[in-house]
């Protein structure tokens, strides 16, 4: 699978790790930056390259890694066809590819650690939408509300 990583100065530290985890489970790897330590950075430049990646076939799938998540995870969103959430659990970044359709991973570098994120990250990678039709009708609701948008 091809995935698209982000992150800024608060989710710096851990993306090394997750990128060689992906990678050592055969997956590629575009790293969208940050390239150095910037403490001036914002999450919103890095969430728009992943998320453009995704939206444009790039990438299969993103993730996101800031501080919190949370930041990512707005900013990200705002992009359609973007269905980007964090997860600090196994269960979570499974069920939101199987359910929902998640397509980009938020982490919050500040509240998982190294060996969780991987977890999180393994979860997420080999999980695929069910396309079960209450999942579905669910898909294509949120995929009307970016129509309806202002």
């Amino acid at each position: 699978m091809r995935f698209a990583i982000g992150t800024d100065h608060g989710g710096f530290n851990l993306k090394g790790a997750i990128m060689e985890f992906l990678k050592s489970k055969g997956h590629e790897v575009a790293d969208l930056g940050a390239y150095r330590m910037e403490p001036g950075d914002d999450y919103p430049d890095f969430a728009a390259a992943v998320a453009r990646a995704v939206q444009s076939g790039q990438a299969e799938r993103g993730i996101l890694i800031c501080g919190s998540g949370v930041g990512a995870s707005v900013a990200a969103n705002k992009w359609k066809g973007i269905r980007a959430a964090v997860c600090h659990d196994c269960f979570s970044a499974h069920q939101g590819v199987e359910d929902d359709d998640m397509n980009i991973l938020c982490l919050g570098a500040r509240i998982i650690g190294e060996e969780a994120a991987k977890e999180c990250v393994g979860s997420f990678a080999g999980a695929k939408f069910s396309g079960a039709p209450r999942h579905l009708r669910r898909l294509e609701k949120v995929k009307g509300m970016e129509k309806d948008r202002i």
